[in-house]
């Protein structure tokens, strides 16, 4: 499974390359906007922290408008993957982009036959939403195991992009249902290297050596 970081947050990108555990980044004008930065400078430094895809998100409804931004984003980077809304016009996009070669990341995507229609149009990778299913108490992990059933039947290409992940449990769960990608914020990353019987052990066990090493420190 490989983990993308949810964020536009420079040192949280360069926090999380240290791990040596993040295989691409993820965008979005929400996560943007709060950076106060320009948006392509934004992304060409990632790029030079992060070797793999980075999906920047176009802002146009409007199929020509989704088709200009999209060239124009995937000119600034060969890893620039473009993320297009799951919406008529956008699909209209997709089927045009898929053909020229470009790699897409359908976002918003909040049902099976949505994902399914991505796939068949040559999405690169497909976004479910699960958090936000839990959130209206909705069990958003449910939707990752029938679009994983449905890409497996056909054979698809398609990679599964598990977004709006709220917590470990989310990216286990993803993981377990045999999704591509799990794309997380920084603290959900951090939150997967930790469990309270591993600090308990550890400081357990740093006290036992400390009775091996004074004695012979005298």
């Amino acid at each position: 499974m490989k983990f993308f970081l949810d964020t536009a947050n420079i040192d949280e990108i360069r926090n999380a390359a240290e791990y040596g555990l993040i295989d691409g980044v993820t965008t979005n004008p929400s996560l943007v906007s709060k950076e106060g930065r320009d948006f392509r400078e934004i992304l060409l430094e990632i790029t030079r922290i992060v070797d793999g895809p980075i999906s920047a998100e176009v802002v146009s409804t409007d199929a020509s408008g989704i088709l200009r931004e999209a060239y124009d984003l995937a000119k600034i980077h060969k890893n620039i993957v473009v993320k297009v809304p799951m919406i008529k016009e956008g699909m209209k996009a997709l089927k045009q982009l898929s053909k020229d070669g470009i790699k897409t990341n359908i976002t918003l995507v909040f049902n099976s036959n949505q994902a399914l229609v991505a796939a068949k149009l040559g999405a690169t990778y497909v976004s479910p939403f699960v958090g936000r299913f839990d959130d209206i108490s909705e069990v958003g992990m449910d939707l990752i195991g029938d679009i994983a059933q449905i890409f497996a039947n056909y054979q698809f290409s398609t990679q599964i992009l598990v977004a709006s992940i709220r917590h470990p449990l989310h990216v286990r769960e993803a993981a377990l249902l045999g999704a591509h990608v799990a794309t997380m914020p920084f603290k959900v990353l951090e939150q997967l290297l930790k469990h309270p019987l591993t600090d308990i052990g550890l400081e357990r066990f740093l006290k036992d050596w400390e009775k091996v090493a004074k004695p012979s420190q005298r």
